[in-house]
């Protein structure tokens, strides 16, 4: 009942409701300059699109997904730690609006980069993600609140041997070789130049690449 006034709201919505407008995919995503538009933003095929959009709309039938929701279905691929963490900021680097809300031209965007961007995609986008507060640099905190959510997430039984300064020894290390100049905060450039030189880093970030 609830999903018939929406839509019927939504249709008469201004243009200016965003996150209505966002949630309306069925009308939006599957005109076809919708469909098209999204095939141009993004590395996936048609048929890739259509079936990460009926996944979508399964978890998420308003279309549009907030936080909360978020959290959930990240705490089922990580039953044996705690995500809610480490699903907030990565809920962050998706909701690319501000808004609360991700849709799935957010998801689909930023999945995109994940699995299919340039080495230099990944790592603007693992900036993006690092950098908590969205000043455009990465402090020892935000690098160490980051990893933490990571070991909370990954729970005991994948390191069971990692100590509780297990983050911050990680983050030392990191920080030392990527702040080059030594003013305590790791610049979008830093990041770009340590990470393409240095072999060990990239392989620590690809730790990653199944977290995401």
């Amino acid at each position: 009942m609830y999903g018939h006034n929406h839509h019927a709201f939504s249709l008469s919505s201004p243009p200016t409701d965003s996150v209505v407008e966002d949630g309306e995919l069925s009308t939006v995503c599957y005109r076809p300059e919708g469909l098209d538009q999204l095939l141009q933003q993004t590395k996936f095929t048609r048929r890739e699109l259509q079936i990460l959009y009926r996944g979508f709309k399964n978890e998420c039938p308003s279309g549009v997904v907030d936080e909360e929701t978020f959290k959930l279905i990240y705490s089922q691929f990580f039953p044996q730690g705690d995500s809610s963490t480490y699903a907030h900021f990565l809920f962050e680097a998706f909701d690319t609006h501000k808004n609360g809300m991700v849709s799935f031209e957010d998801f689909v965007t930023g999945l995109s980069i994940i699995l299919r961007g340039s080495v230099t995609e990944k790592l603007n986008w693992a900036f993006n993600l690092y950098d908590l507060n969205k000043d455009g640099f990465i402090t020892k905190e935000e690098m160490t609140d980051i990893m933490s959510s990571i070991y909370d997430m990954m729970g005991t039984c994948t390191y069971p041997c990692m100590q509780n300064d297990a983050p911050k020894e990680h983050v030392d290390n990191f920080f030392q070789k990527m702040d080059k100049n030594k003013d305590g905060v790791v610049t979008i450039e830093e990041f770009l130049e340590s990470c393409q030189k240095d072999e060990n880093i990239m392989q620590s970030m690809h730790l990653f690449d199944n977290v995401i």
